[in-house]
């Protein structure tokens, strides 16, 4: 497979993605909707999120978040030398083993959930939201039992180069939370959401993915086989990722154990502003990431670095056009959040609280859409340990910085933070990656890095000037007003991104829209 023709396969399979990972992620929003519209920035809101903590170390201790990198390679090993059948035992070999492991865990979880959540929020005083967050944690922990085993049926999926029916499971999963909230809300409060997350981890992420598998042929065995030789290598490649962290699972712990220690609805605040910027992280890194992984994959099974690097380093330089999106996010935050938020118990001290946290988000989106990529390549490479053990240093160093900014600025302070964390560990990681490559085109993409920050620059200038103009004359505390500004400044973005393609002679930018026009002629 030469380098073009992949290069080709990525772009395609990310067209098939992003439109489903962006349907995914607008319905995300549309659940942050509903769960601000019912329960607002108060304090049971900061217990359904912190809810999810104990779920999140579950899911992360059976690496379900990284079924893909480390089940791929393996399962691809067999499908291309034609021993489909091996390939599924092994499938159910690692199902069966982890899946038992998980079972226990969750027992044990459940049995001591009050002590680990007050280990994990110790800054949370009020009982009533302790007592709360305790009940929906022990609904939400058996999702998690639904998101390993369904997240090896989409592996089968993406390793066949099959995303569709996988696309689907975020956009079901999101649906059911907000019927939960919509239709027990008003009786249960925020517990209705905590039902819907367990009925659409079931429906979305298990039931329709065992369908998916088993249109690509998928066949489980009743085995358990410690000692096979593939089980060893999965347990070697996934062992890193169980004790590691990365910043992007680190992001939904310390967002929730620092905010404990502030004022109460500031979780809720966080998780709003970092809601919105998932959704072009999700666009871009995660869409991208997916899409072009299987491919990784089969490049650093030919053990040729050089369509890799190529592949990486045009990847990396498509994701940072995502830095003058965040930049139009910026500017226009406060507009964001009336227009998704403000309505029911949102009400404007809360859209204020959201709208200063966003653009600190926002400001390492690129850097969170990135990283997906960067780690890619050494989980190609059947390389999980270093990426790992790196990313794990960059979150210990990083605590000092990020609790002295909650300390001095709050939830801003928090939040950049986190950004600021984030991007130096995606930078050092790429470099660790182009020293260990053998990269030698990676200047090629650090220049791109710094135009797209300069670029993006003027573009804020720009769209800030015109936007306080619209304001003097406009009320942007209304649903009209904020929809009318938001409109205007979005037409002139598109004009100025548009036209810095030809005029700047940015060739990533110019492909971008054309492939969006293909697209939408489709």
């Amino acid at each position: 497979m030469t380098a073009d023709t992949t290069l080709k396969k990525v772009g395609f399979a990310s067209l098939i993605m992003m439109p489903a990972v962006f349907a995914s992620r607008i319905i995300g929003v549309f659940r942050e909707m509903a769960i601000a519209g019912i329960g607002g920035v108060h304090a049971r809101v900061d217990a359904y999120q912190i809810a999810f903590v104990i779920p999140e170390i579950l899911n992360h201790i059976v690496a379900s978040g990284f079924l893909s990198i480390t089940f791929i390679p393996i399962f691809t090993h067999y499908l291309v030398r034609g021993q489909t059948e091996d390939g599924y035992r092994i499938f159910s070999i690692i199902m069966n083993t982890f899946g038992l492991f998980l079972l226990g865990l969750i027992l044990v979880s459940m049995v001591y959930t009050p002590l680990i959540v007050g280990f994990l929020a110790p800054g949370i005083s009020d009982t009533a939201t302790f007592e709360l967050a305790v009940k929906m944690t022990r609904i939400i922990i058996p999702a998690q039992f639904f998101f390993f085993t369904g997240g090896l049926f989409m592996a089968v999926q993406f390793a066949n180069e099959r995303f569709f029916i996988p696309a689907l499971a975020p956009l079901i999963y999101n649906l059911f939370i907000i019927l939960g909230g919509v239709v027990l809300g008003p009786h249960m409060g925020m517990e209705g959401f905590a039902w819907g997350v367990l009925a659409g981890a079931f429906l979305g992420n298990f039931a329709l993915q065992i369908l998916g598998a088993k249109k690509e042929g998928a066949r489980y065995f009743f085995l358990l086989s410690l000692t096979h030789p593939d089980l060893v290598t999965y347990i070697k490649l996934t062992l890193p990722l169980m004790l590691g962290l990365t910043m992007t699972f680190s992001v939904e712990i310390l967002l929730k154990y620092f905010g404990s220690f502030l004022d109460p609805g500031s979780i809720a605040a966080m998780n709003y502003a970092v809601r919105i910027m998932f959704v072009l992280v999700g666009l871009f890194g995660q869409a991208v990431g997916t899409a072009s992984y299987p491919y990784m994959a089969k490049l650093a099974k030919e053990k040729d670095l050089l369509p890799l690097n190529q592949l990486l380093n045009r990847t990396l330089k498509f994701i940072f056009l995502v830095i003058p999106i965040s930049v139009l996010f910026m500017v226009l935050s406060y507009e964001i959040v009336v227009l998704l938020f403000q309505r029911g118990r949102f009400d404007t001290t809360a859209t204020i609280l959201t709208s200063g946290v966003l653009p600190f988000f926002m400001a390492g989106a690129f850097a969170f859409s990135a990283q997906n990529i960067v780690s890619r390549g050494f989980y190609a490479l059947k390389n999980t340990l270093f990426p790992v053990v790196f990313t794990t240093c960059c979150v210990i160093l990083s605590l000092p910085v990020i609790w002295m900014g909650m300390h001095h600025f709050g939830a801003k302070g928090l939040a950049l933070g986190l950004s600021i964390a984030t991007a130096l560990q995606c930078l050092g990681l790429y470099e660790c990656w182009n020293r260990k490559s053998g990269n030698t085109d990676k200047k090629q993409v650090y220049l791109f890095l710094v135009k797209m920050i300069l670029l993006s620059l003027v573009f804020g200038l720009l769209l800030n000037l015109s936007a306080d103009g619209l304001r003097l004359f406009i009320d942007q505390t209304r649903f009209i007003g904020s929809a009318v500004i938001a409109t205007v400044i979005g037409i002139e973005f598109c004009i100025l991104f548009i036209l810095s393609g030809p005029l700047f002679k940015i060739q990533e930018i110019t492909d971008f829209k054309t492939r969006l026009v293909r697209k939408f002629q489709r």
